[in-house]
């Protein structure tokens, strides 16, 4: 879950993900991705470079204790 603004500059990047997440993964360097895509300011891309997607990951624990909630009940 990408921020929607930069913490920095509040500039929109939430949109920006998607298009960078798909083509650095098809194999392109992520500073021309970013270059590319008008993102030129260092906040903005510190933001997609060092985003990492952990939300699958927690989602896995959640239902986890679900299941377990639902057995001590």
């Amino acid at each position: 879950m990408i921020p929607i603004r930069c913490f920095t500059c509040g500039a929109l990047i939430g949109d920006k993900w998607e298009e960078f997440k798909r083509r650095v993964d098809s194999g392109e360097n992520p500073a021309k991705v970013l270059d590319d895509m008008g993102i030129t300011r260092y906040c903005c891309r510190r933001m997609l470079l060092s985003h990492v997607e952990l939300i699958d990951e927690v989602l896995d624990y959640a239902k986890f204790f679900g299941r377990e909630e639902a057995a001590n009940v």
